[in-house]
């Protein structure tokens, strides 16, 4: 992929990616998230991406939301455990209108208290919902096991009791602590020249107060594996098992994404989802994920089952996850997982949107973007051995934390 950069002297990075369409997408990535609260902030970042939304010093908060949306366009804006990002997609010509209000929502927000309150119980009420709904909930606790006393465990949502204290104040505080300008990226896709996208860029960022420090964060390396179960009088029992996985720094994440696709990855075929639903018709829900982190990761995998069932899944998972640690895979097994991944990542890239946002978070990262044909190549190049080296790793029984609801 062929993109080109610029750096503003205020330190914010501009990254854009040219490509063919009457469609263009753009957003700001904030190296900030829920990872960087402190324990009294916490929920801190998430109410920060909504309440960005409701009045700057020249719009209220309906001229915000019809902005884009009256020109077929829309905005929007998520939080994650280490970054936020504010992002738009529009027709490209309203490049100058979504970068104008992108730049106006993040560096000008009021933070009227009226509409801060409302957006407080909006918020409230998504924390007491996703507490109604055990197969959400049980990846925010499980990582929060996994992660115990590091700010990484912590749910992005917050508490009620967090969220209703929080004042104006806290919210400039937290930006101006995390929101340094030496930690963003405006990343842009769009069929547009380069030069065109800077001068309109730099309209609106150029001008933005130097703000460069370092970014520091409580390392995690304090792992004990866990076995919690948790009484919920819920028709299915709900198991999440894992561990601790290769960071976003180390080169062997390729191969851990590789072997997570195999063992509970989206496809029919992956291992569990042919061992748990297709052969056994044990489980409707079966999925495994892996997420890096900067300084860490975590593989987890998961299924909802009849409580009667619940020992046999485990059982079966288990079994899979030894059959992995001691049998490598053929030629033709590993030569389809392969083809199966880069055939997912490409059709990713197809979607400009996800495309836009993870230039703007690898930049943040790395400063550098690998191409298609770097990432195919590093995981042309993972070996049966490196997923069997990988596996007993990762999969070691003694190492593996489990979460049961039951």
């Amino acid at each position: 992929m062929f993109y080109r950069t610029h750096i503003f002297d205020n330190g914010i990075r501009l990254v854009h990616h040219r490509s063919p369409s009457p469609v263009g997408h753009c957003g700001l990535t904030v190296n900030a998230g829920s990872r960087d609260e402190s324990e009294q902030e916490h929920g801190l970042a998430h109410l920060i991406e909504h309440a960005i939304f409701k009045g700057t010093k020249k719009r209220r908060a309906h001229h915000i939301i019809n902005r884009m949306e009256t020109v077929g366009g829309e905005i929007n804006a998520f939080t994650t455990k280490e970054h936020t990002c504010i992002y738009s997609s529009f027709l490209k010509e309203d490049l100058k209108r979504s970068v104008e209000l992108i730049c106006d929502i993040v560096f000008h927000s009021t933070f009227p208290e009226k509409e801060i309150s409302l957006e407080k119980e909006v918020i409230i009420d998504e924390i007491n919902s996703y507490k109604d709904d055990p197969a959400e909930l049980i990846f925010d606790e499980f990582e929060e096991t996994v992660y115990k006393g590091n700010s990484i465990g912590r749910s992005i949502l917050g508490t009620p009791e967090c969220v209703r204290k929080f004042t104006r104040e806290d919210l400039e505080h937290f930006i101006r602590k995390n929101y340094s300008t030496n930690q963003m990226v405006f990343s842009i896709v769009i069929d547009m020249d380069f030069k065109r996208v800077v001068r309109i860029a730099a309209n609106h960022l150029e001008n933005i107060a130097d703000s460069k420090n370092g970014k520091e964060r409580l390392p995690f390396r304090t792992y004990i594996p866990a076995n919690k179960r948790v009484s919920k009088n819920t028709h299915q029992a709900h198991c999440m098992i894992g561990n601790i996985a290769p960071d976003l720094k180390d080169r062997r994440r390729f191969t851990m994404a590789l072997l997570n696709n195999i063992t509970g990855g989206p496809g029919m075929n992956s291992r569990l989802n042919i061992a748990l639903r297709e052969k056994k018709g044990y489980a409707y829900n079966v999925e495994s994920h892996y997420t890096p982190y900067t300084d860490t990761g975590i593989f987890g995998a998961y299924f909802g089952t009849y409580r009667e069932n619940l020992e046999k899944c485990i059982a079966i998972v288990m079994k899979e996850f030894s059959r992995l640690r001691k049998k490598k895979l053929g030629t033709i097994q590993l030569s389809n997982a392969k083809r199966q991944l880069t055939g997912q990542l490409v059709m990713s890239f197809e979607n400009k949107e996800h495309l836009m946002q993870t230039m703007g978070k690898n930049y943040l990262l790395f400063n550098r973007l690998y191409s298609s044909g770097q990432i195919f190549n590093i995981i042309e190049n993972i070996t049966s051995e490196d997923l069997m080296e990988m596996a007993n790793d990762v999969f070691e029984p003694e190492k593996l934390t489990s979460l049961t609801y039951f």
